[in-house]
């Protein structure tokens, strides 16, 4: 049986990487070092991963501080939070940006908002009580 195990972004700092990331409540889960490749692995998500969620693998390029393009076929990551407008909040207090506000989805009910990490990749809040 397969399954999805995650989805890897290319970072330029991964210190601010995992500071926003953990203002999502995500935490490292797991590091690799490779210095013959020159670049580090860092993968994050939450709880133990016991569960088999999908992960992000940062990719931290040694050197390569002046950053990447997103890229137009890349859309977003989706996080299920129980109240978007406190998770706004915590991400706009922690120096993160915040591009939609927590609100109802277009002719929808369900609240949404979106935020962007550091290197600009877009994560949707998506409210799951």
């Amino acid at each position: 049986m397969a399954s999805y195990l995650h989805t890897m972004v290319r970072v330029k700092n991964l210190d601010a990487s995992l500071a926003f990331y953990r203002l999502l409540g995500m935490h490292e889960l797991r590091r690799r070092e490779v210095p013959d490749g020159k670049y580090t692995l860092v993968f994050i998500g939450y709880a133990s991963n016991a569960e088999g969620q999908a992960e992000i693998e940062l990719t931290y390029n040694w050197g390569k501080d002046d950053g990447y393009e997103v890229g137009t076929g890349f859309g977003h990551f989706a996080v299920g939070v129980p109240d978007v407008a406190a998770m706004v909040e915590a991400v706009r207090a922690g120096g993160g940006k915040v591009t939609r506000e927590a609100g109802p989805v277009k002719f929808g009910t369900t609240v949404i908002a979106f935020v962007e990490d550091p290197d600009g990749y877009k994560i949707e809040l998506i409210e799951r009580r």
